[in-house]
């Protein structure tokens, strides 16, 4: 009987072991996978995604869903081998993540100042698009810059050198088109009340060659027209290109989905450029299983999504937003649309 008994503990103190060791230690992984999908056409805690104020809005059905990436951590043995046996998840070196040296709170304050900027470029590209007045104020003046003594961070840039100012690249492109040691007029309103000064440009830092004024210009919404953006708790810049085609949908006749289920991801700059995003594989798994049957894919991630489409996904390719707006144009009339196949 003491052999019998000798010879089970000795059977089970392994498997204790490997379960105990395989439920307390981390591997140095994280999980990526499917995160949540919202659509920008809806509400989110009682709020629309994207709200619009001030302006006639158009009735939208449908939806165009921005999607996510879902990252698990301080994962154990067993936790890191069924999330990978799975088929819907991905493990990753925990550094490529969060870098060494760098601390949790500023890789979320990073992703969060990446959404924000999405947001803010969504806004921006819409306007574009719809050819929608925009203005510029300065958000920041160099405290020893040659308009330091003139300029003040929320002044509105009407006029540079006699150029008209509508956009941030008007700015950069009036200011360095003059050499520095000129002195050029500026025109700007504070305060409602429109101003005029001269101010002597410096050399620009990286290059001497160009002219200098010391500002930073930021690009805004001109009309009375207000956007907010009101998804919490969300970074990275991949959600841009679907903000702002929830925003046109709203602002012009029609649905731009045909009253379909859409979704997609890409980045977006202010002219309507589409930019390429991690984690596609997991986007299109988190869209088909949210119901869409289109997804929207920037043209940098074709190959990568071609190779790892879910049944039943129609993969569009789109480069700029224009493009996207086509497609779904095409989409609703029955036409081929741009693939990734």
């Amino acid at each position: 009987m003491n052999r019998r008994i000798f010879t089970l503990l000795a059977a089970l103190i392994p498997v204790l072991v490997l379960g105990l060791v395989g439920s307390a230690v981390h591997v140095p992984f994280v999980a990526l996978g499917p995160g949540p999908t919202f659509n920008t056409l809806g509400e989110v805690n009682g709020k629309p995604v994207v709200e619009v104020r001030n302006a006639q809005l158009d009735p939208t059905t449908g939806n165009l869903n921005m999607t996510t990436v879902s990252v698990r951590d301080q994962l154990n043995i067993f936790e890191a081998f069924g999330l990978w046996v799975s088929g819907d998840h991905g493990l990753v070196p925990r550094a490529e993540v969060y870098p060494p040296g760098v601390s949790r709170d500023e890789i979320d304050k990073s992703n969060q100042q990446e959404f924000k900027n999405s947001e803010d470029n969504a806004e921006l590209a819409a306007l574009h698009y719809l050819k929608l007045p925009t203005v510029v104020r300065l958000t920041n003046v160099t405290e020893d810059g040659p308009a330091k003594d003139v300029l003040r961070k929320g002044d509105e840039l009407v006029t540079v050198d006699g150029k008209p100012i509508s956009t941030a690249k008007d700015v950069v492109a009036a200011v360095s088109s003059a050499k520095p040691g000129t002195a050029i007029p500026v025109v700007f309103r504070r305060d409602g009340v429109e101003q005029t000064a001269e101010i002597t440009l410096g050399a620009r830092p990286n290059d001497a060659e160009k002219g200098y004024l010391g500002i930073t210009p930021g690009e805004f919404a001109g009309g009375p027209i207000q956007v907010d953006f009101n998804l919490a708790e969300i970074g990275g810049p991949s959600a841009g290109l679907m903000f702002t085609l929830a925003l046109i949908d709203k602002l012009t006749p029609g649905e731009l989905s045909g009253g379909k289920f859409v979704a997609g991801t890409g980045t977006i700059d202010p002219d309507g450029k589409v930019g390429p995003i991690g984690g596609i594989q997991y986007k299109m798994i988190a869209a088909r299983e949210a119901g869409a049957e289109t997804f929207l894919v920037p043209a940098l991630n074709c190959n990568e999504a071609a190779q790892r489409t879910p049944d039943g996904l129609r993969l569009v390719k789109v480069e700029n937003l224009g493009g996207a707006v086509q497609a779904l144009d095409d989409i609703k009339a029955g036409k081929d649309a741009p693939s990734c196949g």
